[in-house]
């Protein structure tokens, strides 16, 4: 467990960050009011996502493996994050649907709907708590994978220490 401990530390940042974020959404009025900016900034997560791998993997190559980190090394730890990012993805979900913002499918439906974006039917099977958890927790692998692969190289270190030969 304390292999792991910088990555499970990082991963309950993350999952804290994207509570947060929900509750700046929701301040911002982009699940109400302002519902129609919505598909636009809520993209803008992706930035503190980014810097929470970036400063997971710093840490990780800082004190857990004396300043020097593999790419794999790098990926590795990544990995990590993302699976236990995606094991608390359904529970994160919930919360963010029940207590932050309750009402944010009844407002993209009723949004999809009169814009014509989607019927009804389709905006209700989209725009639900069961669809959200599982397109949350596919694109948390997803972008998550992505987002270890991208950081582990600008992370790694620029010459990997040689392993000492057996002779």
């Amino acid at each position: 467990m304390k292999k792991l401990s910088i990555e499970i530390k990082w991963a309950l940042i993350f999952v804290s960050m994207m509570l947060i974020w929900m509750v700046f959404e929701k301040a911002m009025g982009w699940h109400d009011e302002k519902i129609a900016d919505h598909a636009t900034y809520t993209n803008l997560v992706a930035i503190p996502s980014v810097l929470i791998y970036v400063l997971a993997l710093r840490d990780k190559k800082r004190n857990f493996y004396r300043g020097q980190l593999s790419f794999n090394q790098g990926l590795a730890s990544g990995f990590i994050i993302t699976l236990i990012v995606v094991l608390l993805t359904p529970l994160s979900q919930f919360v963010i649907s029940t207590y932050i913002t309750p009402h944010f499918f009844s407002h993209m439906i009723e949004y999809s709907v009169s814009t014509g974006i989607m019927e009804r039917s389709a905006a209700e099977e989209f725009f639900n708590l069961k669809s959200y958890i599982i397109q949350a927790t596919i694109g948390a692998f997803i972008m998550g994978l992505i987002t270890s692969l991208v950081v582990a190289f600008l992370v790694k270190s620029k010459k990997d220490t040689p392993m000492p030969s057996a002779c």
